[in-house]
């Protein structure tokens, strides 16, 4: 498989992956604060680790230190003014205790996290189709962190508009729509840097775009793993994935 074809695909599961958690949503008990805690924490550790040493170190190798270094700075001032102007929150970090009676209000707040989630997810399909035109196992890790956090967001959507209207089809709907904006990133990403693509334009995409995560990941995944109440196990999660990412890049050479 060509690495535009796995760029897209790897997108594409990591986007959908949403709809696991809004099924966790619709059929079953929302998954522990413990569980939650250490698997937020692992994807920060995963993202954080291969931002540093592979996505931002090749774009040093392409095209030097303070070039890669101002377009990490980039990507990360660009991710502050997405998140500044659509911000957005996961539904069950709050006490919504009462909220039954606003229904609308609900169906509003699913609607709106279901809006900015899409809009943050995607410069994550980008990330995992640059991270698949420069290694299949980079674009492998990329996205397998990406879906591990797709999952409560998944959650965050179904979880409101299934109480505001009581259809599991809207819920899930809503949920597949703010997925499935990762793999229209990706084809984003191809239309623009496929035509003009050469390795020091890479080297600034890759610096840029592990920019975009270690935002995302000290903004979004590590507050809010540390949001369940189980600090040690969100900075143990955090530590995990970066062995885990250590252990995978060292075997892989």
């Amino acid at each position: 498989m060509s690495g535009i074809a796995l760029g897209l695909l790897l997108s594409t599961l990591a986007g959908l992956s949403t709809l696991i958690g809004g099924f966790f949503g619709l059929i079953a008990k929302k998954p522990g604060p413990k569980f939650m805690a250490l698997t937020l924490g692992f994807s920060a550790g995963v993202m954080i680790h291969v931002s540093f040493v592979e996505m931002l170190g090749e774009g040093i190798e392409a095209v030097g230190f303070a070039p890669a270094h101002l377009a990490f700075f980039l990507g990360m001032g660009a991710m502050f003014l997405v998140d500044a102007l659509i911000p957005h929150d996961y539904f069950d970090s709050h006490d919504h205790r009462g909220s039954d009676n606003h229904k609308g209000s609900l169906l509003k707040t699913g609607l709106f996290v279901a809006l900015g989630l899409g809009i943050h997810n995607f410069p994550e399909g980008m990330a995992s189709f640059v991270g698949a035109l420069e290694d299949p196992s980079l674009g492998l890790s990329i996205a397998v962190a990406i879906a591990i956090h797709n999952i409560p967001e998944g959650l965050a959507v179904a979880a409101p508009v299934l109480a505001a209207t009581g259809s599991r089809r809207k819920a899930l709907w809503w949920t597949f729509l703010s997925g499935i904006a990762e793999p229209l990133g990706a084809g984003v990403a191809a239309l623009m840097l496929l035509p003009i693509l050469s390795d020091a334009i890479l080297g600034y995409v890759l610096a840029a775009v592990a920019g975009i995560m270690v935002f995302i990941s000290l903004d979004e995944l590590v507050p809010v793993s540390r949001s369940y109440g189980m600090e040690h196990l969100s900075i143990l999660g955090v530590v995990i994935g970066m062995g885990v990412m250590f252990l995978s890049l060292w075997a892989l050479g």
